[in-house]
């Protein structure tokens, strides 16, 4: 089923372009034809982890549905990006119908757009600290009907995200959607080269360029902002070292369920600026792009409000897990025990694939002496 659910943003992208090259937009053609390309060469790179991926959204699911006190919080926030958005549309709205020429619309829309995404970016990392806390608080309790379970877990993940952690949510907002993106697009890229060594060299000096980058910014930082009350770039640096030492690394990567929730969240702005595509297309021809384009940004924006809430569970998950596995155990016994003989399954891959290496190394090595010989 999610095989076939994460192929239809491909052709939707794919049937978007076609209808863009039809109305002679030629540069959103190209771009949406760029995408649908891209989506698909992702889909296929990672085709093999979907079942996993499956399991864990499953889980995360289940764990919020738990919480209903969490997804108030998520209605509340989802209230104020629509109240955000109603008074962004009129500045948008403004530049839309002015008498400025399409560049400077364009340019200024550029700008509103900008503000709109990291606007809507920090409200859903607010959300996704106070999710994450209240989940890792309710675990570490052993449940939410367990007696030394505090009966404040929300109030006190809401207050450490809207006073002491906002400036690190802020701060961190600016980076890690961007940095999280153009890591999967690497990975998946990475698993498929095979042999060649030259393309190797210079996908794995990306590769380790991309893995600095995440260990400064990475969306596993807003768990220990929201447990810990730690600065941004620390709360990453211990997120990912506590990852990295444990093994845990290895299962984090192989797990797809944050682009699978982003491709979610691209296809709900895509619905909503083909709507209001559509209908500006009937009013106003000249601009109908702009609108839906407008549209679809803030199509994204609301729908993932919703996608974060899924996705603080599973950041959690990973966190209680690499802090200590028990605790995924007491919750679920049989998914501690999928997640157990999958990071087993991963770290004897990744063994086997250096040894893979430096047997190849050596050969090259050996051959080179004996050539000078």
């Amino acid at each position: 089923m999610m095989k076939v659910s994460v192929h239809i943003l491909t052709t939707y992208l794919a049937v978007i372009s076609v209808l863009c090259f039809w109305a002679e937009q030629f540069f959103c053609g190209v771009a949406f034809a760029i995408g649908a390309t891209l989506q698909f060469l992702y889909v296929i790179s990672v085709i093999d982890r979907l079942p996993f991926t499956m399991l864990v959204l499953q889980k995360a699911v289940k764990m919020v549905w738990n919480l209903p006190e969490v997804m108030r919080v998520a209605y509340a926030f989802m209230l104020v990006v629509l109240l955000w958005m109603a008074l962004w549309s009129f500045g948008a709205a403004g530049v839309v119908a002015s008498s400025i020429g399409d560049g400077g619309r364009w340019w200024l829309l550029v700008v509103l757009s900008v503000s709109l995404f990291w606007t809507g970016a920090v409200l859903c990392n607010t959300v996704h600290v106070i999710v994450s806390g209240t989940v890792v608080r309710v675990t570490i309790h052993g449940g939410r009907e367990a007696e030394s379970n505090p009966a404040n877990s929300l109030m006190k993940s809401l207050q450490y995200a809207l006073t002491t952690s906002f400036g690190s949510i802020c701060y961190g907002s600016l980076f890690t959607a961007a940095i999280r993106t153009l890591r999967w697009e690497v990975r998946g890229i990475r698993s498929k080269i095979g042999n060649n060594e030259c393309l190797l060299c210079c996908v794995d000096f990306l590769f380790h360029l991309v893995e600095t980058l995440v260990r400064f910014f990475n969306k596993y930082a807003y768990v220990q902002i929201a447990v810990y009350g730690k600065s941004f770039n620390r709360s990453a640096r211990d997120a990912w070292e506590l990852f990295q030492s444990t093994g845990v690394e290895a299962i984090v990567a192989y797990d797809c369920s944050g682009a699978v929730l982003l491709m979610g969240t691209i296809f709900g702005g895509l619905i909503t600026g083909t709507c209001s595509g559509v209908w500006a297309w009937m009013k106003w021809n000249d601009r109908a792009f702009m609108i839906g384009l407008t549209s679809m940004l803030m199509g994204m924006v609301l729908v993932g409000i919703a996608m974060v809430v899924v996705e603080s569970a599973v950041t959690s998950i990973y966190i209680c897990y690499a802090e200590d596995p028990l605790l995924i155990q007491r919750w679920d016994t049989e998914f501690f025990n999928h997640m157990s003989e999958t990071l087993h399954q991963r770290l004897q891959h990744r063994s086997s694939r250096a040894r893979e290496v430096l047997t190849h190394n050596q050969l090259d090595s050996r051959i080179g002496e004996l050539s000078s010989i």
